[in-house]
């Protein structure tokens, strides 16, 4: 059993019951005994399409709606579903460390993954594993990225990349030890009235940079400039990494502090427990984790993640093959 933690007021939810687990996990072992239960091997990445439309209709038709609009939080929490702690091992605990294996687990996040679009994965981050593990690793305590500890500044999901991911989604396998690390985030949604006209401009013109992030080897590549927010005034689409974002401009300057404020304002964290898995919408949605203290004893805080692009077609040039990893 799994102790139910407070969620946030404003955030989509969909707790799985107890039968609707139990459909879960007997989708999830089929198909992690299927085509040899690798997960990066395309029959098994197909096998995870058909295994979403074997899970319980509810959750198919929460999954659904949220992809359709996302809401003003832009995220959907589920819970209950079965990940059984006794069936794990300990927390990896070294960096690059990835899910190449079949779990139940793995065969959720990405069975739920492919109700959204088609699973992907980066070939210059983690190996292009398409379920990779989130876990603090030692003497990276401070790493601006998966492997750290300390607070994980708000951010896009690979913000820099022409084709970076629709929807992240991370499943919760163990929390840390003292409940404290959560999962922040922030939607455009809420942060677009607390901005000044001015700085709402700023960040709709092309006047920012943004750096690769460590997970991709550290190179310090830069995007061309690009603006924050594309789309519609009403209703924009968000591109950002505080960590990594430069602005060109003073005005530009101005309004990212602005952003990273209002983000502030309208943030909200949520500490997942084993079972919760939080899909993110990162087209309008920024995301971070909060301090914890690892303790480096194999029951650390243990998260696995995968990506989603509701419309794969448009990253084809990025893929060989077309694969499921881009380049």
């Amino acid at each position: 059993m799994t102790t139910s933690i407070p969620v946030p007021a404003g955030t989509g939810v969909y707790e799985l019951d107890r039968a609707e687990a139990a459909v879960a996990r007997d989708v999830a072992l089929r198909l992690v005994a299927t085509a040899g239960g690798m997960v990066d091997d395309d029959k098994w990445v197909s096998a995870a399409r058909a295994a979403w439309e074997e899970l319980p209709l509810s959750l198919r038709h929460a999954v659904r709606t949220f992809r359709r609009h996302s809401g003003s939080r832009g995220t959907l929490l589920l819970r209950g579903l079965p990940v059984a702690t006794e069936e794990l091992p300990g927390t990896p605990d070294h960096s690059g460390s990835v899910q190449r294996e079949a779990t139940v687990p793995a065969a959720l996040i990405m069975a739920i993954a492919s109700g959204l679009g088609d699973p992907i994965a980066f070939a210059a981050e983690k190996s292009g594993a398409m379920v990779q593990d989130v876990v603090p690793v030692p003497g990276r305590e401070e790493f601006q990225g998966n492997a750290g500890s300390v607070r994980l500044s708000y951010h896009n999901e690979n913000a820099f990349h022409p084709h970076r991911p629709d929807h992240v989604l991370l499943i919760c396998l163990r929390p840390d030890h003292d409940r404290v690390a959560g999962t922040s985030t922030a939607c455009v949604r809420q942060v677009l009235p607390l901005l000044s006209a001015e700085s709402r401009e700023a960040l709709h013109t092309a006047e920012f940079t943004t750096e690769a992030p460590p997970s991709f080897g550290g190179g310090g590549e830069q995007t061309q400039a690009h603006a924050v927010l594309t789309g519609p005034a009403e209703d924009p689409d968000l591109r950002v990494d505080l960590a990594a974002t430069r602005p060109l401009t003073g005005r530009a300057e101005r309004a990212l502090a602005e952003l990273a404020d209002a983000f502030e304002t309208v943030g909200q964290t949520q500490v997942l427990t084993t079972g919760d898995l939080v899909i993110v919408d990162n087209r309008v949605a920024v995301h971070g984790r909060s301090r914890f203290t690892p303790r480096y004893d194999g029951s650390d805080r243990w998260l696995q993640r995968t990506f989603v692009a509701a419309d794969v077609r448009r990253c084809r040039s990025h893929r060989v093959g077309d694969g499921h990893v881009l380049s």
